[in-house]
């Protein structure tokens, strides 16, 4: 059942994390005074286990938006919701083989007609599946393959997945993860989505990024306007690469290597101008958002110190998502949704999180 939770405004405490220093036992006691954000509208369960969220927007009326979320299960679903967490029965699409993740991408060409469209990682079967939005009508089911000819312990098993619409070629280009890879620098494939007379395609372009080997890669976000993608190398740090293929594979930064208590999970890019804003990491065994600037500092642009951290009432958050997109009277500067461990989306106005984030850091 979805509940509507009036939203904090107040601080227990001024404190928050210092700038640019790793966090401290003093300063976990500085977090622990800060009220933790209440959601103002929860989804409604999936059946089996929550895991990633994304934000369509409606381009014709953005107060009617649509969430989609997975439920991973051997037996999953992708669910459609409304902004206030209401499943929408009909847009649900059952039978899908364990999706761990989703994004979405907007004015994909194929043939003569233009779609936005949802897609989802099949783990069990190494295959991403296509959707229209609104209409969640599947494109090509059931599915292309990826990670063709690889024969490595669960590098073939899909987890993150992230949409990338070039604003230089116009090309819309998919960036997918696995739950293990090599550590020789191509554990992320990203394809490009291609037409061949209207019929849906992938076509292989590079194969990149950086692998510790200590957990797993799932958590992908990509800047477009920026040209950039992050990716959680969970307990070890978040890595950041060019997005454009021809830019090269050299990785750009890895930060965020101190304070986690444990997992770097999901990855959320919030936009206050073309380049400015925040990244949004989730801390998740601690119950965190972890906060780094977009832009990166005078020093340069791929140095990423954390701003502070957020307390949420959501429990072991894994996939969360953001705009800054106003979508109505709920959420007149945007939306944050996260997932939590009990078969639901938390959903939050970005001013709560905002508010937590402005506070004067302490000296």
């Amino acid at each position: 059942m979805r509940k509507k939770i009036t939203p904090l405004y107040f601080l227990l405490g001024l404190a928050a994390l210092a700038c640019q220093s790793p966090q401290t036992d003093k300063e976990e006691s500085k977090t622990d005074s800060l009220t933790t954000l209440q959601p103002v509208y929860i989804t409604d369960p999936v059946l089996y286990d929550s895991d990633d969220p994304a934000i369509w927007i409606n381009p014709n009326d953005p107060s009617q938006s649509l969430i989609v979320g997975t439920d991973k299960d051997s037996i999953g679903a992708l669910y459609v919701y409304d902004l206030r967490g209401k499943i929408i029965d009909s847009l649900v699409r059952r039978d899908i083989l364990r999706p761990n993740n989703v994004d979405i991408g907007y004015r994909l060409s194929l043939g003569s007609d233009t779609v936005d469209f949802a897609v989802t990682g099949e783990r069990l079967t190494s295959r991403l599946r296509f959707f229209t939005l609104p209409e969640m009508r599947e494109l090509r089911a059931p599915g292309i393959e990826i990670f063709k000819g690889e024969t490595g312990p669960e590098y073939r098993d899909l987890m993150g997945v992230a949409v990338y619409t070039s604003p230089k070629s116009g090309k819309t280009y998919i960036i997918a993860g696995r739950k293990n890879g090599p550590t020789d620098g191509s554990y992320l494939w990203q394809y490009e989505v291609v037409s061949a007379q209207g019929v849906l395609d992938l076509q292989l372009v590079r194969q990149f990024g950086q692998y510790s080997g200590k957990n797993e890669i799932e958590a992908i976000a990509v800047d477009a306007e920026l040209g950039y993608i992050y990716y959680s190398d969970e307990g070890v740090g978040i890595r950041k690469y060019h997005a454009e293929p021809e830019m090269g594979n050299e990785e750009l930064a890895l930060f965020g290597i101190e304070g986690f208590k444990e997992d770097h999970e999901g990855i959320s890019i919030y936009k206050t101008s073309e380049i400015e804003g925040y990244i949004l990491i989730s801390d998740q065994q601690a119950n965190l958002f972890r906060v780094f600037p977009r832009q990166g500092t005078p020093e340069g642009p791929h140095n990423h110190p954390l701003i502070t951290a957020i307390p949420v009432s959501t429990q072991s958050s894994d996939g969360s998502e953001v705009t800054s997109v106003a979508l109505g009277a709920d959420f007149p500067r945007g939306l944050f949704i996260a997932m939590s461990d009990d078969k639901t989306f938390q959903i939050y106005r970005w001013e709560d999180l905002e508010q937590v984030i402005l506070q004067p850091q302490s000296k």
